[in-house]
C-alpha cells in the first residue's frame, strides 16, 4: 500500500498548527492549588481527562475512556466522553477541589471536548 506523501504532509500541518494553538492558550492558563487546570486530551478513539496543580507538577485526578467501566459503556464517543468528565468530576469533588479551569489543549471547544466539560459541570465542578 503507497502512502499518500501529500497526506502526510497534511496531517503533520494539523499537529503543529493544533501545537501552536495549544501553546497560544497555555500563556494564559495555569492551574493553582487552589484552582487546578482541567486538561483534556483527545486522540481519534480515546479522551483523557486530568485535573493538574502546576504549582506542584503533578496530577490530582484523572479519568479516560480506557477506565474498564467507560469502555462497557453502549453509546457513541460523544457519550463516552460525557461520562469522562462526570467521573473526573466526581473524583475531583471527592479530593475538595470545587473549581477548576479548563484547559481544551487546543482543540475546538464542541463535539467531545465540549462534552467532557459539561458531563463535569453535570457531576457539580465549576469550570
Amino acid at each position: 500500500m503507497a502512502v499518500n506523501i501529500n497526506h502526510q504532509k497534511h496531517l503533520a500541518a494539523r499537529r503543529s498548527a493544533r501545537l501552536r494553538r495549544q501553546k497560544r492558550g497555555r500563556k494564559k492558563i495555569f492551574g493553582y492549588p487552589e484552582r487546578p487546570r482541567l486538561v483534556v486530551t483527545r486522540s481519534a478513539r480515546h479522551m483523557v481527562a486530568q485535573v493538574i496543580d502546576d504549582v506542584a507538577g503533578v496530577t490530582l485526578v484523572s479519568a479516560s475512556t480506557m477506565e474498564k467501566d467507560v469502555r462497557a459503556l453502549d453509546g457513541d464517543k460523544k457519550a463516552k466522553a460525557a461520562r469522562v468528565g462526570e467521573l473526573v468530576g466526581r473524583r475531583a469533588k471527592d479530593a475538595g477541589i470545587e473549581q477548576v479551569v479548563f484547559d481544551r489543549a487546543g482543540n475546538q471547544y464542541h463535539g467531545r471536548v465540549a462534552a467532557v466539560a459539561d458531563g463535569a459541570r453535570r457531576a457539580g465542578l465549576s469550570l
